[in-house]
């Protein structure tokens, strides 16, 4: 039965890098895999599909030049700022009414708010989360991540959205870069690039937030006599930001090599289906058994209220 796992799961793996696969059907091969089956290498799955997602978007890097890349970034600055403030402080509010444990409500609401489980993996360490808040939080982004990377494109062809304002809908109210990227590369090339340099954009703010969460934590910890004379852990970087403003750089500088900058984005899409087969087979019973009603309610809740406002207010302002 291992060998069968493993052979099952070595196919599908090709098949997600192969050009008849797409992000949404290999995500849905994983899940299906991992619900049946199980994942025969669940922590290495879990490993590779990290570096593949920051190699995936690095890649993608090489289809923007700056000028996209500024005229994208700084137009999206204040509305950045603005939704993470309100989404942070609407999830704490929710997970309050709910009942849903502080640390498991600040972790739903940092990944609701800036990039899923990048944001829960950098701030999870600061507010001294345990391993079971981190698996409810990432487990109720997961759920809610699959469900909108088929979701959001039928919503938005249904809405007339145009490429662009689906970008920024989808990076505004899907958690996970690679979500954000798959759902994006299925609505249009105009889309993939709004959405990803806006998601890429938020995806910044998890260094200033996760340094107001520590300070929170600490001061909490004083209050409360909690502190346990530790070091205060290091915040984590997603430093492959720096490398994907770096692609962008070589491609504004090199006009004339489009075929080899097509060829690098053909592999990073194909990384970007990879990515997420292997965050799909990530998924299993005990996981969400893990989750429990309350959390998921939680997340639920803000990531709907956050869809439907950020999807009224670009409707409303006509963004093209």
């Amino acid at each position: 039965m291992r060998e069968l796992r493993i052979a099952s799961f070595f196919f599908l793996a090709a098949f997600a890098l192969s050009p008849w696969s797409s992000p949404a059907s290999s995500l849905l091969l994983g899940l299906a895999f991992a619900l049946t089956l199980t994942n025969p290498f669940s922590k290495q799955s879990k490993l590779v599909s990290k570096y593949t997602l920051q190699a995936a978007v690095v890649g993608l890097g090489f289809g923007l030049d700056l000028n996209t890349i500024w005229r994208v970034g700084s137009q999206g600055f204040i509305l950045t700022l603005v939704t993470i403030s309100l989404t942070l402080a609407l999830g704490m509010l929710i997970g309050l009414a709910l009942k849903v444990e502080r640390k498991s409500a600040m972790l739903i609401s940092v990944g609701t708010a800036i990039c899923g489980g990048s944001a829960i993996a950098a701030v999870g360490p600061v507010i001294k989360a345990s391993d079971e808040e981190m698996s409810v939080s990432l487990g109720t982004v997961f759920i809610l991540n699959a469900i909108a990377l088929f979701v959001f494109p039928m919503i938005g062809h249904w809405g007339g959205m145009s490429e662009n304002a689906f970008g920024l809908w989808a990076a505004l109210a899907i958690h996970d870069t690679s979500s954000v990227v798959g759902a994006a590369s299925a609505y249009g090339k105009h889309a993939l690039e709004t959405g990803t340099t806006v998601k890429l954009t938020r995806a910044l703010w998890i260094i200033p937030v996760a340094f107001i969460f520590a300070y929170l934590q600490q001061q909490f910890d004083v209050k409360h006599n909690a502190h346990d004379g530790t070091k205060k852990p290091k915040v984590q970087i997603p430093w492959f930001i720096g490398l994907f403003v770096i692609a962008s750089v070589v491609r504004s500088l090199l006009p004339g090599q489009e075929q080899v900058f097509a060829g690098i984005i053909v592999t990073a899409k194909a990384l970007l289906s990879l990515t997420l087969f292997l965050i799909g087979v990530g998924l299993s019973r005990a996981a969400l058994k893990k989750v429990g009603v309350r959390p998921l309610a939680a997340g639920v809740i803000l990531w709907v209220i956050v869809a439907v406002a950020s999807f009224t207010a670009i409707m409303s302002f006509q963004v093209q």
